[in-house]
């Protein structure tokens, strides 16, 4: 049997302004936005290339605005990443590795090139860089 993370919940404070962030400035798509009964509204955006969606919205979650952390995308080329989204107007990290379990500024080794962000309600995304060819992930 295959299991397969299909959507995950962040919560916000402002949902439109989170559609924004999430499409203008970090490249989601917007598969559907849509008005439930008694006002619930649901927005499911996709990052690019991804099978997993985030969904964000009014009436779908109970945890606090920003209490999400440890999100995480793979990227193919780190820099290719970190300059779209500096064009995109979000503030991120430079790149950075990981030393012993603390975050250090440059590039590691293959498998161990990150950058960091957060949503407007401070929800935390990590961007790890995938070489191209075999290798485990590791968090240091």
């Amino acid at each position: 049997m295959e299991w397969k993370l299909e959507v995950v919940v962040v919560p916000v404070s402002d949902v439109d302004r989170s559609k924004l962030f999430y499409e203008e400035q970090a490249g989601f798509t917007v598969d559907h936005d849509t008005l439930l009964r008694d006002g619930i509204r649901v927005i499911q955006l996709t990052p690019p290339g991804s099978a997993c969606s985030i969904v964000v919205g009014k009436g779908v979650i109970d945890s606090p605005p920003g209490s999400v952390k440890g999100l995480q995308l793979v990227v193919p080329d780190i820099e290719k990443a970190h300059a779209e989204l500096v064009a995109r107007g979000v503030e991120v990290s430079p790149v950075q590795h990981f030393v012993a379990g603390a975050r250090v500024d440059g590039h590691g080794e293959a498998w161990n090139n990150f950058l960091f962000f957060n949503d407007p309600d401070g929800n935390g995304w990590a961007i790890q860089e995938a070489p191209p060819a075999g290798g485990q992930a590791v968090l240091g």
